[in-house]
């Protein structure tokens, strides 16, 4: 007989060190532009500009912190009518604007703070089809997230179905577009980075609501994927 005696690292071993390695791998870019299965939009936003006809995969979440309430917001006709990309985005400038949303954003905050402590209270400025209007909820805890979810869906808003479901958005520094804070966004309403659209300090001091925000990192634009207790005040 000729026994063989297998010299090194056994193979199974080998293999899984390269396993590990692919995995550690596939984490580090989950959600970024290299991640070339999952859309980063859909990861960092909410939302996707291309729906269903995305090459990349927008996976759900089971749970969250976080709530999506689909197109909830509806802007006064004055705001709409202004000219240009960023008719949204100069909004907030006009009297009747900032106190058609503070009346929003107070009537909701109150009724979405029922089910439990929120974090934050977002809402879109955007004019795409699919950010307009957007309003987003993170919540202390996913059980309170998923009591808003369940008590929400099926109810009606200003004459309009509710749409709500869970987002995959915990960290909105990721998802607020930088040059819309910091100066001007080149891509004005249509920008697929969160444009906040911000209730006035008054507000804000009356839902006890924190008045500063930590600063964006999200890029203004159409590609590649930008904070704080309960919401942010102009």
């Amino acid at each position: 007989r000729v026994c063989s005696r297998v010299v090194g690292t056994p193979q199974p071993f080998l293999r899984t060190r390269k396993l590990s390695r692919m995995a550690d791998r596939l984490a580090s870019i989950h959600g970024t532009e290299q991640d070339r299965v999952n859309c980063p939009f859909y990861f960092k936003v909410g939302a996707c500009r291309h729906g269903d006809r995305c090459s990349r995969q927008h996976n759900k979440p089971l749970f969250s912190q976080t709530v999506l309430l689909a197109h909830m917001y509806q802007t006064p006709n004055s705001a709409v009518i202004q000219s240009g990309p960023t008719a949204m985005s100069t909004a907030a400038d006009d009297t009747q604007a900032q106190e058609h949303f503070d009346d929003f954003y107070e009537e909701v905050y109150e009724e979405l703070e029922k089910f439990g402590r929120i974090e934050e209270l977002n809402v879109c400025a955007n004019l795409g089809d699919h950010m307009i209007g957007n309003v987003y909820v993170k919540y202390e805890e996913e059980e309170m997230a998923e009591k808003a979810l369940n008590a929400l869906n099926g109810r009606f808003y200003a004459g309009r179905l509710i749409m709500a479901e869970y987002s995959p958005v915990t960290d909105f520094r990721e998802s607020r577009c930088r040059q819309y804070e910091e100066t001007s966004c080149k891509y004005g309403g249509h920008c697929n980075f969160m444009h906040i659209k911000r209730p006035s300090k008054p507000v804000c001091k009356r839902l006890g609501i924190r008045q500063t925000y930590e600063p964006a990192r999200g890029g203004g634009g159409f590609g590649g994927g930008g904070g704080g207790g309960g919401g942010h005040c102009s």
